[in-house]
């Protein structure tokens, strides 16, 4: 075909035409978009189209985040009402609304609202993900039409406005989707109340599930962070809480979830996906109104609700039936007319602030006149709580929603009757006094109390000094430490009249060594005792190197031998007894459990940490300890944890840093891959021990005999994945209220992961791990677990190479002295 020059203006203007088609697809104004056409925001961060969530034939139109390959919804339109084939088209019509049509028939599926009428109307798609319909020509927000900031779904963005217009009655709120597949509305809603003093509430239906208490108290009291500027606004014509992003390449959100808990989520990376923390959830202990009236909820007590000091149950049958509704009232009634006073309580959530005013120019104390001058005024604080500036915050109505926090818990004044400050007064002076009478005794008795108690111990315990000395036989690559050590000797007649003569009724379990005994010496000192049994060859071999070991270390974190016993063919160690048991026993009960909250867990974490990095590099000994489990981690009185049971340890001198045996002694679950199948082991075999047990602790879970209703993993293989997939969360222990922690708690799981890697020389020493534990920082890309694909080897029909490792796998079974 040929073109003469009079086609050229012709063909240039079909081009442009074409030209401008294709880039209509990546711009962020339309008036119409198809199915499989996209509009993008000016700075590419949030992308807006036809999606499908679950069923490929329910079509959506939704904005997401562009940049981020796993796809995030943040808006939907028609959440309600899909589409059910691709012909939908979103078009701008007049006099200035955008709909979404069924093209094929016509039917509008969902539509906007406008109040106005303009000549060119359009529709535009913010950098701050806002969707707007606005006249073309006019930029200025106070003139939009309409805006998707003002009808969210499930997710709140930077600069959105989280709350009322009382102008307009209008309300923004969060509303859960029904499913990750449904984006209708869900059972859940999260709104900012205005209402006597605002704070967040979340409900599912019209049932409060929890309540904030005056945690968003104005710009004032908001933490400062590095990363978020939060405001709040408080006026006749608005209410609403709002934040923004200090940098703008931080990509942040805040949700809720089809399960009901709103978290602030940050985008990391595709190895991390999104991580934050919680801001509120619907576990038991939120519950609105859960411990009624003055009474607190406290997830560490049982049972969960008490009364506040000085406050009893009001239905005292229904209260020891755990039926805490109706709550709590004072011992001593209020009589305004003679004069109330005001009692100090500290460290936990404010209660709900429905029914409260305040006052933000009141100092503390004018505060308080202003109380006491009302019969009505319940409780008054300071409304500045996290600086302790002025204003004034007053309760006029009993108070609900009260929970005992282990950190940032905030003070609050109550009314009582005059006679409960009378009397607390009283009391300290008693004290007072007492205790100065009581010096002057205890000052000219010290010496002669000491000497006594020196002198009983001698008589009833017959402690003499003796001196072990340890021939070990059988396998030679066993220690070969022959040097004596001194050790404390108990008598046998104490021993036994400790134990009630071995009585069934204190035994606290068995092991290979032998069975444990709880005892208490004559002077009152509660013992536990390891007794060697007479049949077990093991358990000679473990009493001659828990001696040679144990005797020589000291650290907190490692159970404390007091002395040994040996009688004839009896031979017994002495320790220092934990009242809290084994860790096992807590960990994987069903009651239990609940009383450990993340604080507790994560202390255990450190302290197992510190005993092991005492063992590997700190001590005069390397010691390797071959048999860490939850069982031989013990607890004392305050939750400290202390590693026990020494018979399978061995000692490394110089510079050696791992051995191999023949004898592969441990636990199912917890040993690594290098030792159970060749006997090769090192410190690095400890860390894996290690990292099984911070699952456990995370998860509440034992890894072995963890089942899956998705898969046939253990509990590393199912930890491994959802970290793969960013959903690390999913492992977390559903008894832990882990809101205020919730970067310990990611931090634990990784470290966690770091440990059970296959390879030993990718697992970290026990000193990193402390680090990492302790400091915020980028962790490394954990890699593949070891037995990972463990329970998939004796499937039916498998490989070649599948068939090998089953072989092997069964012949290791054959070498292990498991327990």
């Amino acid at each position: 075909m040929k073109i003469s020059n009079k086609d050229f203006p012709l063909l240039f203007a079909f081009t442009f035409i074409i030209s401008i088609h294709r880039i209509s697809s990546a711009i962020d104004t339309i008036t119409t978009l198809s199915d499989g056409e996209t509009m993008v925001s000016s700075d590419g961060t949030f992308e807006l189209g036809f999606f499908s969530p679950g069923n490929p034939n329910n079509r959506y139109v939704g904005i997401w985040y562009k940049r981020i390959k796993v796809m995030t919804v943040v808006w939907v339109a028609n959440r309600e009402v899909p589409l059910t084939n691709t012909s939908g088209l979103l078009k701008v019509i007049n006099p200035g609304l955008l709909v979404l049509q069924n093209d094929t028939n016509g039917v509008i599926i969902w539509s906007s609202n406008t109040s106005r009428p303009v000549k060119t109307p359009v529709a535009k798609l913010l950098a701050s993900g806002n969707l707007v319909v606005k006249d073309a020509n006019d930029d200025d927000p106070e003139n939009f039409l309409w805006e998707s900031f003002n009808c969210p779904t499930d997710t709140l963005l930077p600069g959105m406005k989280f709350g009322w217009n009382f102008k307009t009655g209008h309300e923004v709120y969060l509303s859960s989707w029904k499913s990750k597949d449904d984006p209708a509305s869900g059972d859940f809603t999260y709104h900012f109340d205005p209402t006597g003093y605002p704070q967040r509430v979340l409900k599912r239906g019209s049932y409060v599930t929890f309540k904030s208490g005056p945690s968003i108290s104005g710009t004032r009291n908001l933490r400062k962070n590095p990363f978020y500027k939060y405001k709040v606004v408080l006026n006749k014509n608005e209410a609403y809480f709002t934040y923004e992003i200090h940098n703008k390449s931080i990509i942040s959100r805040v949700t809720l979830s089809e399960s009901g808990v709103s978290q602030r989520l940050t985008w990391v990376d595709t190895t991390q996906g999104w991580v934050g923390s919680i801001t509120s959830a619907t576990d038991n202990y939120d519950i609105y109104r859960l411990c009624g009236a003055y009474g607190s909820c406290n997830v560490a007590s049982s049972p969960v609700c008490v009364c506040l000091d000085r406050f009893l149950p009001k239905d005292p049958d229904g209260w020891n039936k755990t039926n805490w509704s109706r709550g709590c009232v004072r011992r001593t009634p209020l009589n305004c007319t003679n004069g109330d006073a005001f009692l100090k309580y500290s460290g936990i959530k404010l209660p709900d602030t429905r029914y409260c005013r305040f006052n933000e120019s009141m100092t503390l104390e004018e505060c308080k006149v202003e109380c006491l001058k009302n019969c009505s005024c319940m409780a008054y604080t300071n409304l500045n709580i996290s600086t302790g500036g002025s204003g004034c915050l007053l309760w006029f109505e009993e108070l609900v929603n009260i929970r005992k926090l282990s950190q940032d818990g905030q003070d609050i004044y109550i009314r009582m009757a005059s006679s409960e400050q009378e009397l607390k007064g009283r009391k300290r002076e008693i004290l007072e006094v007492s205790l100065s009478l009581l010096t002057g005794m205890v000052l000219l008795g010290l010496s002669l109390m000491l000497y006594l108690q020196k002198r009983k111990k001698s008589n009833h315990r017959q402690r003499i000094r003796g001196k072990l000395q340890h021939k070990h036989t059988g396998d030679h690559n066993d220690e070969n430490h022959n040097e004596s050590i001194e050790l404390p000797l108990f008598d046998m007649h104490a021993i036994a009249k400790a134990t009630d003569n071995f009585s069934i009724s204190n035994k606290l379990g068995e092991g290979g060594f032998g069975p444990v005994y709880k005892g208490v010496l004559e002077e009152g000192q509660e013992i536990a005792v390891k007794r060697l049994s007479r049949t077990s060859h093991q358990g000679l071999v473990e009493f001659k190197n828990e001696v040679n070991c144990i005797a020589k270390l000291q650290h907190r974190n490692l159970v404390k031998l007091l002395g040994c016993c040996i009688h004839g063919e009896e031979k017994m160690l002495i320790y220092e007894y934990m009242p809290n048991r084994s860790l096992d026993l807590i960990l994987f009960d069903l009651m239990g459990s609940a009383l450990l909250d993340w604080p507790k867990r994560f202390h255990i974490i450190n302290g197992i940490a510190r005993g092991l990095m005492y063992l590997h590099q700190d001590s005069r000994l390397r010691v390797i300890h071959r048999d860490l489990k939850a069982s031989n981690i013990l607890l004392d009185s305050d939750m400290n944890p202390k590693i026990s049971d020494f018979g399978m340890a061995r000692i490394f001198g110089g510079n050696e840093t791992e051995a191999n045996t023949s004898r592969v002694v441990g636990t199912y679950g917890y040993m690594s891959p290098e030792y159970a199948m060749d006997g090769l082991f090192s410190v690095k075999s400890d860390v894996f021990s290690f990292g099984v047990l911070v699952l456990e602790i995370v998860t509440g879970k034992r890894n072995r005999g963890f089942s899956h209703r998705d898969h046939h993993h253990n509990l590393l293989g199912h930890a491994w994945m959802l970290y793969r997939e960013g959903r690390s969360l999913e492992l977390v222990d559903a008894n832990l209220g882990i809101s205020e922690y919730l970067s310990e708690v990611l931090r634990s799981i990784h470290v966690g992961l770091l440990c059970i890697q296959q390879c030993p020389e990718d697992r970290p020493s026990m000193s990193s791990l402390l680090f990492m534990l302790g400091n915020e920082g980028v962790l490394p890309q954990a890699k593949p677990p070891g037995f990972f694909t463990e329970r998939d080897l004796f499937t039916a029909g498998s490989s070649t190479s599948t068939n090998a490792a089953s072989s092997i796998n069964q012949v290791t079974i054959t070498l292990l002295e498991a327990r």
